[in-house]
């Protein structure tokens, strides 16, 4: 199937997508907000720059978008042109999550995954997101080992 777009317009289109303050982020970090939890945003130190940081905790939050992560929902769908490129481009954004989970959880960081999927309005939803994050930060503490939590539908 060819474009609907030419190439200025297709590469206009994909500069303007969000790497930070993305929509399921935001949703994410004003309901924990609200729910009372401070943290930093985008810490620089750590591997990844997590999304969100919470250093009373040891804990970090990263907000995977679908797409971009090769998330197994309905939507993630592989593009029907450039197949090689964008196999390629996910395949290596997913062995770089891994990599800076690794790193984390060795430096002895919990780490918890949030799927872009579980924040839309057909998702789990904002008030189950932070109850289950909630849960995992006062189950962490200074003895537990690092561990990493996922959160899907």
């Amino acid at each position: 199937m060819v474009d609907v777009h030419n190439p200025d317009v297709r590469s206009k289109n994909m500069r303007a997508i969000r790497s930070k303050d993305t929509k399921p982020e935001i949703l994410v970090r004003k309901a924990l907000f609200a729910a009372g939890f401070r943290y930093r945003l985008h810490k620089a130190g750590l591997s990844g720059k997590p999304d969100i940081v919470f250093q009373k905790y040891r804990t970090v939050i990263f907000i995977h978008g679908c797409f971009w992560h090769g998330h197994d929902c309905k939507y993630f769908k592989l593009p029907k042109t450039r197949q090689d490129f964008w196999s390629v481009k996910i395949k290596q954004n997913q062995d770089r999550d891994l990599v800076n989970i690794t790193q984390l959880t060795k430096l002895g960081w919990h780490v918890i995954l949030v799927w872009e999927c579980t924040t839309r309005p057909s998702g789990i939803g904002a008030s189950e997101i932070i109850r289950r994050i909630s849960a995992c930060l006062t189950s962490f503490n200074q003895t537990s080992p690092p561990s990493l939590t996922i959160i899907s539908n």
